[in-house]
């Protein structure tokens, strides 16, 4: 609150609160945001409430269980941020969390690996680096490493460290195990018509609407105007992203990319904010490059401004150290492939 105080009314240094950091915090972010919130407040409950996780779970399951160790009704977590925003899927998945349907475990992994950005998200950034007109390679290099990610991420430390137990030590019916004798269609139906034949009436959903509503203005927006500027400050005050890249530049001169430098800068950027590497990228001159920072930067999925504060503020058991590992860990893996394609392009 003091922060938005001070950024609404230009008070104290500038560097709080100009256009790049608390300005671009309040302004362009949380007002999107407040309305985003309020609209998936009440969006959330026709995905959770009336069966379509359990149907859908049914299906998914054979795919999600042996490739991500996860439940398949969390496919639909990254869907609703494909349609909608990453913090749709963080809050979808800390209600599924909270409510017993998922383990520590699997709340951390599908909160750090599944709430990818929207597709529009992922237009901004394409027009931010001027190729708007890439976007089916660019996408398709975003897909195949972001899917290596999730294979690898949740595998090693610190994801594969967290317990498998569940909030209240009660597992919900996933529909994970499908009875004998009975289709997977009438398995589907069955959990699904039971959820939502028990799901209440109209001035229920309006009440945990407002309630979910109410936990995300309240909860969640203050944690991402202090992290989201701090982050921001220290970005646009301080080289620490950049001795932080440094380390990345033997590995894209390894990879052959141009101006590895600058490229460098933007990596670990992305983890104040994921419009910023896009925002850097502008002064390169390679589409190469360009291509690779804008795409890594989607891949990356955790940044303090939206996703990672989002994530701090919900009930699943991620701290901000584990943010910045996992946030390394991603770059680490899906640097390389995003080079591949770029060399395939270009």
């Amino acid at each position: 609150m003091i922060i938005a105080y001070m950024v609404y009314f230009n008070l104290g240094p500038e560097i709080v609160w100009s256009d790049y950091t608390g300005g671009l915090i309040l302004f362009d972010l949380i007002c999107g945001l407040f309305t985003i919130f309020l609209i998936a407040g009440f969006i959330l409950p026709l995905l959770t409430d009336f069966g379509l996780l359990e149907y859908i779970g049914v299906y998914l399951t054979a795919l999600m269980r042996p490739l991500f160790g996860l439940p398949g009704r969390s496919a639909i977590d990254c869907i609703a941020s494909w349609v909608g925003d990453g913090t749709i899927g963080v809050a979808l998945t800390n209600r599924q969390y909270t409510e017993g349907y998922y383990t520590a475990k699997e709340a951390a992994v599908i909160g750090t690996t599944f709430s990818a950005v929207s597709i529009t998200f992922c237009l901004v950034v394409l027009e931010n680096i001027g190729m708007l007109d890439y976007f089916g390679q660019y996408y398709l290099a975003v897909t195949v490493s972001g899917v290596a990610a999730a294979l690898i991420v949740p595998r090693i430390p610190p994801l594969s460290l967290k317990k498998d137990e569940y909030l209240h030590g009660e597992k919900k019916e996933t529909g994970d195990v499908i009875p004998e004798g009975i289709s997977r269609n009438q398995w589907g139906l069955t959990l699904a018509i039971e959820k939502a034949s028990n799901s209440g009436h109209v001035g229920t959903l309006l009440k945990n609407g407002a309630k979910t509503v109410l936990d995300l203005w309240l909860g969640v927006l203050p944690i991402i105007m202090a992290f989201g500027t701090l982050a921001l400050v220290i970005s646009e005050s301080t080289p620490l992203f950049q001795w932080l890249g440094m380390p990345f530049m033997p590995l894209l001169n390894a990879l052959n990319i141009p101006e590895a430098a600058a490229a460098s800068h933007t990596l670990v950027v992305g983890f104040a904010d994921m419009v910023v590497p896009s925002l850097m990228a502008q002064t390169i001159t390679s589409p190469m490059t360009k291509f690779i920072i804008g795409a890594v930067s989607v891949t990356q999925l955790i940044y303090m401004s939206e996703t990672g504060a989002v994530i701090l503020g919900s009930d699943i058991p991620v701290d901000l150290k584990d943010l910045f590992i996992i946030f390394i860990e991603r770059t680490i893996i899906t640097l390389p492939i995003v080079c591949l394609f770029a060399h395939i392009f270009f």
